[in-house]
Parts: structure tokens; sequence; C-alpha cells
């Protein structure tokens, strides 16, 4: 028999975990080196003394798109024992002015709070606004999440072309809501949802919108135990196909036969070199070019590309049940659109954050010991600015973090005590805080950019850093900077286009089906049929034809 092909990944995040696991099936012998002493990257877990925090993401969307990896590796979420939990509400907005409203998928409960605020016309046009969302994320899951783009040419695909204008990428999520709602509570309301792109509402692409479609479709789910545990069932079915993991194992370089221009495996830190036939790597991308790569003008392209945003995360264990509070809550800022400038414009802390607070133990008391609250606040906040060029001469720009981490702790908690009436400080018992600096420490994040490059147009589909090395053969990559984007949900698609590209190139076959949606069909009853022929109308013309013919014999002898 032919000896099995071997593969290296560098990187044990969701997309290093679920492309293991995929090569492994394919009959790959699969070695996954990662340099912290945990797997899932930033779906990690902290614990301290009973309470439990996903370290990153809070809330699973797109719940699809995880059922079929694991139905692509012949199991499921159940049968590896992960029992996703339904958020409801979604979230519980918060205002400046007192009020909050619920976005739900409950079509009567959201019938109610649109009207309420939008008038009786409101509720038909957010129906046009969901309407047109749910374009925006048929199309893309189909055109995009399951397609590579290798060229600027696959911007032309015939399949594709058609839905380029109907994703609405030259205007922004907030000018797409502006055309539905009138006011701007639900403008807010419904344009939020672009951190998850870690981009600004007033320039993130409109076909963003997809991300709050499914929230309000599908709604929002919390896996009981944590985040985590999707990773790490995904772990354990690598490891029943034969990966091995070897964590606390940093990497020093990516080797390259310098004759075959070749990547042959990686070189640890120790020294001890891994050969393989091909390398994965699931490192942040602009860090792999930079530091596990031979020096290239791709590095410093890469490095020059606009990065998401960062975050202050704060961890807090509290000494109660906070009443007030639900599994997920979002404060907005009174000045909106300047807190984003502050952002992304400014890199730094808005004068007025808008944060997200989650509650996990509200929904999986698992999250806490009896009696008391988990809590995990995120604010969003500039990243790093690294280079002379970035920080310009103006001290303005200079980024103090122990201040903004005060700074931050303090708005978080003097604006929940306004709104909710919730005196959260005086209750924390202990906390632990991610910075932009800890986010690019512990995960070798370029600038802290929690979410990788920007998504902003010149920077996805064609114009997005490819899934293969240009020049260096047997390398490939998978992950938040890489096509198709950031997200977990997305990065588990990207690592089906990748690995499928390796076995394509490879000539091997993909012991997995292309994936889509599969109507069930059990009997007759299910069988596709055509409308009924719509006869009202026709009939009607007919009448009109008739009249028409008649009317002058009428008209002649009405006159006799």
């Amino acid at each position: 028999m032919d000896k099995p092909k071997t593969a290296v990944i560098v990187g044990a995040g969701a997309g290093g975990i679920s492309s293991a696991a995929r090569l492994a099936k394919a009959g790959f012998r699969v070695t996954v080196v990662e340099k912290n002493d945990f797997t899932g990257g930033r779906c990690s877990l902290i614990h301290r003394d009973g309470h439990r925090f996903d370290q990153g993401p809070s809330l699973l969307l797109l719940p699809d798109l995880f059922r079929e990896a694991f139905t692509d590796l012949d199991t499921s979420l159940e049968a590896e024992g992960v029992e996703l939990l339904k958020c409801e509400p979604n979230y519980n907005v918060w205002f400046g002015d007192g009020e909050c409203i619920e976005l739900s998928t409950d079509v009567a409960a959201m019938k109610k709070t649109i009207e309420r605020w939008e008038g009786k016309d409101g509720f038909e046009r957010y129906l046009q606004w969901m309407q047109e969302a749910h374009v925006h994320y048929e199309a893309s899951v189909v055109h995009v999440l399951r397609k590579n783009f290798t060229s600027l040419l696959h911007l032309a695909r015939p399949s594709f072309l058609p839905y380029l204008l109907a994703l609405h990428p030259f205007e922004s999520i907030w000018r797409r809501a502006s055309t539905y709602f009138r006011t701007e509570r639900m403008r807010r309301a419904f344009t939020f949802g672009s951190m998850y792109m870690g981009m600004s509402p007033f320039e993130a692409p409109g076909t963003y919108s997809l991300l709050q479609y499914t929230e309000l479709a599908e709604g929002i789910w919390y896996p009981r135990g944590g985040f985590h545990k999707v990773l790490d069932a995904l772990v354990q079915v690598g490891e029943r196909l034969g990966v091995q993991y070897r964590l606390s194992t940093p990497v020093s370089h990516v080797n390259v036969d310098r004759f075959s221009g070749r990547a042959n495996g990686v070189t640890l830190t120790t020294g001890e070199i891994l050969n393989a036939d091909i390398v994965l790597v699931n490192a942040d991308l602009v860090y792999a070019y930079n530091e596990l790569l031979p020096p290239s003008q791709k590095a410093k392209t890469l490095s020059k590309k606009q990065a998401s945003c960062s975050s202050i995360s704060f961890y807090w264990s509290m000494d109660k049940i906070i009443p007030g509070l639900h599994t997920h809550n979002v404060f907005l800022a009174d000045e909106y659109q300047d807190s984003f400038d502050d952002i992304f414009k400014r890199q730094s802390i808005p004068k007025e954050p808008s944060f997200y607070v989650n509650v996990p133990s509200r929904v999986d008391p698992s999250a806490a010991p009896s009696g008391r609250d988990t809590i995990v606040v995120l604010v969003p906040c500039g990243h790093l600015l690294e280079s002379q060029a970035d920080r310009g001469l103006n001290p303005q720009h200079a980024q103090d973090w122990q201040a903004m981490v005060s700074k931050a702790r303090n708005a978080v908690i003097e604006t929940v005590r306004l709104r909710t009436g919730v005196d959260l400080g005086s209750h924390i018992v202990d906390e632990v805080i991610n910075t932009p600096s800890s986010w690019k420490q512990s995960f070798n994040l370029d600038k802290g950019a929690i979410l990788g490059l920007s998504h902003s147009f010149f920077n996805v589909l064609s114009f997005r850093p490819r899934t293969k090395h240009d020049q260096i053969k047997g390398l490939y990559f998978v992950g938040a900077s890489t096509h198709p984007g950031t997200g977990v949900p997305i990065v588990l698609a990207g690592s089906k286009i990748t690995t499928g590209q390796i076995l394509d190139d490879l000539g091997m076959s993909k012991p997995w089906s292309p994936g889509g949606h599969e109507k069930r069909v059990v009997s007759n009853l299910d069988v596709v049929a055509r409308p009924p022929l719509a006869l009202g109308p026709l009939v009607v013309f007919s009448l009109m034809v008739l009249w028409a013919v008649l009317l002058p014999y009428v008209l002649k002898y009405t006159r006799a």
C-alpha cells in the first residue's frame, strides 16, 4: 500500500482543529503543533474559583455550518455530547435615554417592538429588511462560503456575478438599514452587529446584515459547558481518526526546500524538525508571513493592510446573582457614530464606549458557583499602533493602555448603573483582563486585532489573502485573515475550502459531500409540483376583452 501523506498544522484554533480532522479522515497522518497548553485559540476557557469564562466568542451563530462540520466527519454535535442551548431573547439593547428593547426570534414579539418605535407600517419595512438580509445570507453561504476565490477572475463567475450587486458590497450596513428603518433607535439596533467583523457599521459592507439576520431567523445558541465544548469535540473526533496534538510546542519557522521551493515541514523553537508533505498554517496570517516564512514583499504588504479592531475584555467573578442583566446585553453609546470613529479612525477607546455584557450563567448555571454570576464584558477599542508611521508624530495618538483599561472599566460600571440600576463594582470579587497587548502576546495576533484583517470590500473575496501560498508549494492557510473570513462558523467553512483544495492539488477524493440544504422527501406529499394556474386574473382579462368586443354593439343597440 502507498505510504499515507503527512501534514503538519501550525495552530490549534478552530481552523486548525477542523482541518486536522478532515485531513485525517482523508487518510493523512496529521500532527498539530500549538504554542499554548490548550486548544481552541481565542475560543478557549478561563477558569477561576468555580467561575467559567469564554475567553473569546460567547454566542454561536449559523448553527448549520457547525452541524455540517460534524456531519462531514460522520458524526454530529449530539453524538459528541454537545448540547446547544437557545438564548431567548437574543439581546437586550440598552440606550442612554433609559429605554431597553429586546431582539428576538419570536416574530410576534418583534412585531410589537418594531411597531412601538416605527409605527404600524414599520413591521412591513422590517420584513423587507429581513428579505434583503435573507438574500445576503443565502447568496453568501452558496457563493462565498462554499467557493474559493483564487484569482480576480472568480469575481466574474457566471454563478456569482448576478449576486454581486444584490449583496450590496458598495453600501454600508448603516445605509442599508436606513433604507428600511426610520428611527435612529432601530437603525442602531440593526447595525451594531458589524462589530462581529471588527468593523464600524458606517464602513462595513451591507452584505454583513446577514449576521443579524441569522440571529433573528435561526437564533443565538450557547453550548452547555462553554463555547470550547464544540472545538473540544472536534479535537476528540480528530484524535479518534489518528490526529496527534502537541501542545506547548511553539514553531520557529516553516521549512522550505531551497531546490524545489516546497514546504516540507516545520522547525520547532527547540530545534526539533517535523517533516511533512504539506504544511497548513492556522496561526495569525500576518504573524505567519512575518515570523514563520522567509522575508517577502507579501509580508510587508499584509502588515499594511487594514486590520480589525481589538478589545479590552473583563472577566468578572461576582459574589451574587446580578438582577437586571440577561444573557446577552448591548449598551450603545449616545454618540453612536463618533464612538466608532474613535475606534477605527483614532485607534483608541471611545469617550463613551458601546460595549457588550455576557452573563453565561443566566443560560448555563454551570458557568458559576451556586448563587453567583459570571460576567464577561467586551469593550471594542482600537488595535495597537506599532510603527512610527502608525503612531504619527502627534502626541494625541499615543496609546496609554493602562489609562484606557481604567477608563473602560469605570465607563462600564457607571453606564450599567445608570441604565439598569445595578451596581456591578461592589460585587466583583475577582477580575481577569485581556487588552490588545495580551491578545497579541497570547495568540500572536498582529496589532492585537482580535478578528484579523478587516472585511472592507478590498479585503474580501478575490482581494482577501489566499488559502494557498503564491510561490511556496505545499503551503496552505486557514483562519480569520484568509478567505472566506473571520468568525468561528466562517472559519469552519474556510477549513472545508482549504482542505478540499489540498486534496484537489494531490489528486485525492474528498470524503464528504459538497454541503448545502437537503430537502426531505418522505412521500408524494413532498414532491415538488407547479403552483396552480392563477385563473382569477385570466378570467378578468378575458371578460375585459369580451367587453371591448361587445361594447360597440351594445352602444349601437342602446341608441337604436
